[in-house]
């Protein structure tokens, strides 16, 4: 995968001409790649197309034109497209109401390091997070991590020859996990393998 750049972005006129279409992508995409645990985790498996249209958002809501300024988000968010080896992720906890987000939160300390994918036939790999900054404290998490799963040579092989893969939590405050992945969701993000 190659990472987005200056060059490949719309300028802010193009892009309010493709947004209805982009913006209708999107949100396709973000609901086929959301992997839900439960009622309160969710994984989006992130992509060059959902990060160049988040990129395209931020510089149209701020209305940025320097190059400074569009450097700014594409450092932002590029590290958020996966290479070919890897799913990249943003992890939100959802709770409603405060009082049991603040409550879910203080238990919930260390829930990112917990994340895991598992490719049919072998070992669990782990997740990587928010290798920007670190977003727990001693006292809470944070309701949203951002996650790598470096896959070995033989996840991706055995996703690429049609293996499922299972994602999961095992913390033992929200022990949860989705065994077998929608085929659409699998196959979308087998894509990020290429």
């Amino acid at each position: 995968m190659t990472k987005i750049t200056r060059e490949s972005l719309m300028t802010l006129e193009a892009y309010h001409k493709a947004r209805p279409e982009m913006r209708k992508q999107a949100i396709e995409q973000r609901r086929l790649r959301t992997v839900a645990l439960g009622e309160h985790l969710n994984i989006i498996f992130e992509n060059e197309f959902l990060m160049r249209y988040q990129i395209q958002e931020m510089l149209r809501v701020e209305k940025v034109f320097e190059d400074e300024g569009i450097q700014g988000e594409l450092d932002a968010y590029n590290p958020l497209v996966p290479d070919g080896s890897n799913f990249k992720a943003t992890m939100m906890l959802e709770y409603p109401n405060e009082a049991d987000r603040k409550i879910a939160l203080a238990k919930l300390i260390g829930v990112e390091h917990k994340m895991f994918v598992q490719v049919e036939g072998q070992p669990r790999i782990y997740a990587i997070a928010n290798e920007d900054l670190e977003r727990s404290t001693s006292a809470k998490t944070s309701a949203v991590h951002f996650l790598r799963f470096e896959l070995p040579a033989a996840a991706k092989k055995s996703l690429l020859a049609g293996a499922q893969m299972m994602v999961g939590c095992e913390h033992a405050e929200y022990p949860m996990h989705v065994e077998t992945l929608p085929d659409a969701t699998l196959a979308s993000l087998v894509q990020d393998l290429s």
